[in-house]
């Protein structure tokens, strides 16, 4: 465990920074979807290193979503705003293929899928 006096903070460990992250994520919404990314099924990987820098592995809806140049930058810049962290990439992928049945059961039922 890390010693703290007054004028230190503890260090931030991969995990606190994971857990912030998918918080991060949680704020970011598909334009088209009133469900946010992360219950959406869109983040198929959230890694964070001892480092603290974070890879973001996801995907989107469509190939053809008109949000495919601006959300991986939103994700990014919301990111990278966080404290302690110094890089973030995001991967956008395609395969495995997005479907409605990588959505949580709150974004189903949000939806009007149950």
């Amino acid at each position: 465990m890390e010693e703290q006096n007054e004028t230190t903070k503890p260090l931030r460990t991969f995990v606190d920074v994971q857990n912030e992250a998918i918080q991060v994520l949680q704020t970011v919404y598909d334009p088209e979807i009133p469900v946010n990314i992360y219950e959406l099924g869109l983040i198929y990987e959230v890694n964070v290193s001892n480092d603290l820098n974070i890879e973001i592995i996801m995907s989107l809806t469509s190939p053809f979503c008109p949000a495919a140049q601006s959300m991986p930058a939103e994700i990014k810049e919301k990111l990278s705003a966080m404290e302690g962290v110094k890089d973030v990439e995001v991967k956008v992928v395609f395969d495995p293929t997005w479907t409605q049945d990588m959505m949580s059961e709150s974004a189903k039922l949000q939806l009007g899928f149950m």
